[in-house]
C-alpha cells in the first residue's frame, strides 16, 4: 500500500523556539482584545456620566459589566501566556548555556589531546643542550670582540699619577695655543694721547731737520 499511495512525510517536531514564537503571537492577539475592551469600557463610562438614573443607564451599566468580565478573562489568559513564554525562554537559555558548556568542554579536550601529542615531540634534554651551546657561542663571541679591541705597544705598568700630570700639561698647552697673539688682537678704543709741547718753551735746540739735539753730542769716529 505504501508503494501505491506513497508514504506520508513526517512533520518535524516543533522546537522550543517555535513554541516561544507561537505563544508570543497568541499573547499579542489577546493583548489586542484587552485594549479593544478597554476602549469599549471607556465609552460606556462616559455615557453613564452623562445619563440620569433610570432603565437606560442600567442597560448601559449591564453592558459595561459584561465587557469588564470579558476583560478579566482575557487578562488572566494573557498573564498565563506571558508566563508560559517566560518559562520556555528560561529553558531555552539553559539549553543554550549547556550547549556552550559542552562545546567548550569538547574544545578543551581536543586542545588537551593536541598538546599531549605535540609534547611528545619535545625533548627537554635537547633544549638544555641547545641552551648550553648558545651560551658557549656567546662567550666565544665576547672573547673574540675583546681580542680584536685590545691595544698594542702600551706598557702595563703605567702610573695613573703620571697620566694625570701629562693630561694637565697637555691642557695648559692647549690653552696657550688658543690665546690670540698681541699683533692679531684688535686695538683698544682708547689710544695714548700725544703731548703737544713747543720745544722752544723748554729751550730745546733743534738741528737742521727740526729734530731735538741731545744734550750729549755723539762722539765723532776717528
Amino acid at each position: 500500500m505504501n508503494r501505491l499511495f506513497g508514504t506520508s512525510k513526517k512533520t518535524p517536531k516543533p522546537t522550543l523556539v517555535d513554541a516561544i514564537s507561537s505563544t508570543d503571537g497568541r499573547a499579542d492577539a489577546v493583548e489586542v482584545k484587552v485594549k479593544k475592551l478597554d476602549a469599549e469600557l471607556t465609552r460606556y463610562r462616559d455615557q453613564m456620566k452623562k445619563m440620569r438614573d433610570g432603565p437606560a443607564k442600567s442597560a448601559v451599566q449591564q453592558k459595561a459589566l459584561r465587557v469588564l468580565r470579558q476583560r478579566k478573562l482575557y487578562e488572566v489568559q494573557l498573564e498565563n501566556l506571558q508566563q508560559q513564554s517566560f518559562n520556555m525562554e528560561q529553558a531555552q537559555m539553559t539549553t543554550d548555556n549547556l550547549r556552550n558548556v559542552m562545546a567548550t568542554v569538547d574544545a578543551m579536550q581536543t586542545a588537551n589531546k593536541e598538546m599531549k601529542k605535540q609534547y611528545k615531540n619535545v625533548d627537554l634534554d635537547k633544549i638544555d643542550q641547545l641552551q648550553d651551546e648558545m651560551e658557549d657561542l656567546m662567550e666565544a663571541a665576547n672573547e673574540v670582540q675583546e681580542s680584536l679591541g685590545r691595544t698594542y705597544n702600551l706598557p702595563d705598568d703605567i702610573d695613573e699619577d703620571d697620566l694625570a700630570a701629562e693630561l694637565d700639561a697637555l691642557s695648559d698647552d692647549i690653552q696657550f695655543e688658543d690665546e690670540i697673539p698681541s699683533y692679531l688682537q684688535e686695538p683698544s678704543e682708547e689710544l695714548p694721547k700725544l703731548v703737544d709741547t713747543d720745544p722752544k718753551e723748554h729751550n730745546v735746540q733743534l738741528d737742521e731737520f727740526g729734530l731735538p739735539i741731545s744734550a750729549h753730542a755723539p762722539m765723532k769716529a776717528q
